[in-house]
């Protein structure tokens, strides 16, 4: 009896020790909202557009032909010569020379095919994505040479050389003119490929050869795949930087961007070679050119269509660093200081001005609001600065509107980092271009990275980041894993905590094609018919879609909440909607249970909604095969007045939206 009231008692003590300790566990936190501290930019989100894994062409760009014009260095790239039974024929490439430096070569095919056809067939870009019963609009610049009655076929054809879609053009003249005409498609195919055939005994010229889905972003001929722009619209970006990165750098500055050559019609914008072509050995890409049929009046327009500040980035007279580092010598820097008036101009110039009316005359004759403009992108030492103060005293003297974006150069630390800093520091630069391509544990440690930041001078831009993780299979996707997402949103409360001198914030890169890709981890992967969200993606999503307009003190103990016990968190109050975001991150292996207290304000409901991001295995990753794996879903929490108890689960983000009254 004796032992069995002993054991009763160690029992009782045992639970109570559990109970005892399990309370210390629980995390105190208090949220000040009645404190509201510094503004939070309406740019603090954005997304960083740089034109590699087939971002543009092959990707947002939705023309499925590739090597239209046959302007590649191999002007039959992605073209093979085919024909259906007895036919035959010959395939020449003609040159224009000096008449069309744009675009001065096209193919004449001449035919002998009166029962069968011959002609051209295109690959598209690692194939041509296809929907069923979806319509294509097929074009071609066409004359007819010598005698005789040429049909043109087209044909859209499965990867079994099924045919899934076929239209006819006849009637072609002895002049240059354009032609048309729709098909249906019968199938979904992602590998299909397109015949241009001759029928008949004859020849024919043909240049610039189109085939685009007419379910185009907002309808638009010519325009950006929609499926790949509704991934960014809901995003709701602050901000859109383009046309990247290292792409206006170029390897040399023979081959930096020029966004003049990307405006006006599309048969006059000058095709060259993507940096990224051979950029890295072991992902070598022969195929991956600019046409510019995504060019800098569709990159505004983009900006528009998503509720984005433009935030276009000029080369400066310096080429990528890495590669060759020419430069333009000082005394010839002029005509690049003059792009960058010039494009001011066109994106806000009056329709009288001559730029501003070369916008209007695209189809938009009001201003795209431009505020922001990079000078550079990754550059640094000492030959950066002298170039950038030539640009600013020129910009800033006739717009000083115009918020420049300075670089920091490739690291985010470092004596050339110290350097440009400290220099532009002196010179009252606008914004101070950072960038971050680290490990998770990286990350983690930096949530606290500006809480110590010098709050005079120049605002921060993390303009490039991404937490690399090691671990990572042969499917492309997998890089872009959960332990990468968690440690990037950890991060992330850091760089809103410190809102008042982080005003602008993007991943990077954005997009990657699983067959075309040069680097990983990116933000949204994509094959020709499908898109998937990675765990990046959601994180970003989370937070800009509940960035709020002022940062509040979100304390634990009265101390900031930076990764003691694993917890991060940040909050912020919208005094436009009256709601309170409360994002919370745990980054451990257990769950870790809290108590929320609302200071200052009265919250008018009982019952709020919890938006929850989580991974049971920090390797996961979502697929094209399994896009949802990881993505957020939706979770009712009880409040008691302006209290809450609950528990985050391990690797987990939760975003808790609290609706108060107005303050």
């Amino acid at each position: 009896m004796k032992q069995t009231y002993l054991k009763i008692c160690l029992i009782i003590a045992s639970l109570f020790l559990i109970n005892t300790m399990q309370a210390q566990l629980v995390q105190k936190i208090s949220v000040l909202a009645n404190k509201p501290k510094s503004e939070i930019q309406s740019t603090m989100w954005g997304i960083f557009f740089e034109d590699i894994n087939f971002a543009a062409d092959g990707g947002i760009y939705a023309e499925l032909v590739k090597n239209r014009s046959f302007e590649f260095y191999k002007p039959l790239m992605g073209w093979k010569e085919t024909k259906q039974g007895e036919a035959k024929g010959k395939i020449l490439i003609l040159n224009r020379g000096e008449a069309n430096q744009a675009n001065q070569r096209f193919v004449r095919i001449t035919a002998d095919a009166e029962k069968d056809s011959y002609g051209l067939s295109n690959e598209g870009f690692r194939g041509m994505g296809l929907i069923m019963n979806k319509q294509y609009n097929f074009s071609v610049l066409a004359r007819k040479f010598g005698d005789g009655n040429i049909r043109l076929k087209i044909e859209l054809v499965g990867a079994n050389d099924d045919k899934i879609g076929t239209a006819t053009l006849e009637q072609f003249t002895d002049q240059w003119e354009n032609y048309s005409v729709s098909l249906q498609c019968t199938a979904t195919e992602p590998k299909a490929k397109l015949n241009v055939l001759l029928e008949g005994k004859g020849g024919l010229d043909i240049d610039i050869v189109s085939l685009f889905p007419q379910d185009t972003w907002k309808n638009r001929p010519y325009g950006l795949r929609a499926d790949l722009v509704q991934m960014l619209f809901d995003l709701k970006p602050g901000f859109i930087r383009f046309p990247g990165g290292c792409i206006v750098e170029g390897q040399n500055l023979s081959n930096r961007y020029q966004w003049k050559k990307t405006i006006g019609s599309q048969q006059d914008r000058q095709l060259i070679l993507n940096r990224w072509n051979n950029e890295f050995s072991d992902r070598s890409t022969p195929d991956y050119f600019q046409s510019f049929g995504l060019g800098f009046f569709e990159y505004f327009q983009l900006a528009e269509d998503i509720g984005a500040e433009p935030l276009p980035i000029l080369n400066c007279g310096m080429a990528c660093q890495y590669n060759s580092g020419e430069l333009i010598a000082m005394d010839q820097l002029q005509p690049y200081i003059q792009d960058a008036l010039d494009l001011i101009e066109f994106a806000n110039g009056s329709s009288d001005s001559k730029w501003g009316k070369l916008r209007a005359e695209m189809g938009h004759p009001a201003s795209f609001n431009l505020k922001l403009l990079g000078v550079g992108n990754e550059q640094w030492d000492e030959q950066y600065i002298e170039r950038y103060k030539v640009f600013s005293s020129a910009i800033k003297a006739k717009y000083p509107y115009i918020k420049l974006i300075t670089s920091a150069g490739p690291s985010p630390d470092g004596n050339q980092f110290d350097y440009l800093w400290g220099e532009l520091r002196k010179l009252n630069a606008d914004l101070v271009d950072e960038h971050y391509y680290k490990s998770p544990d990286w990350f983690l440690n930096g949530a606290t990275r500006y809480d110590n930041y010098n709050r005079k001078g120049p605002k921060v831009f993390a303009g490039e980041y991404a937490a690399h993780s090691k671990k990572q299979n042969e499917n492309p996707e997998s890089q872009n894993n959960w332990e990468s997402a968690l440690a990037e949103a950890a991060f992330m409360t850091g760089l809103e905590r410190n809102a008042d001198i982080v005003y602008m914030a993007s991943y990077a890169p954005l997009f990657a094609h699983v067959d075309a890709w040069q680097w990983r981890p990116d933000l949204i992967w994509f094959d020709n018919t499908r898109v998937v969200g990675t765990p990046n993606y959601y994180v970003q999503k989370l937070f800009s879609n509940h960035r709020g307009t002022h940062i509040i003190p979100i304390l634990s103990e009265g101390n900031v909440i930076t990764g003691k016990d694993s917890l991060y968190a940040s909050a912020t109050i919208d005094k436009s909607t009256n709601e309170i975001f409360i994002k919370v991150v745990n980054t451990s292996s257990k769950q870790i249970p809290f108590e929320l207290n609302i200071e200052g304000v009265s919250v008018i409901k009982k019952s709020i909604i919890c938006q929850i991001l989580t991974g049971s295995n920090p390797m996961d990753y979502n697929s094209l095969d399994n896009p949802k794996k990881i993505s957020p879903f939706e979770k009712s929490i009880d409040m008691s007045g302006n209290k809450l108890k609950a528990s985050i689960e391990a690797h987990s983000v939760y975003v808790f939206t609290v609706p108060c009254k107005k303050l």
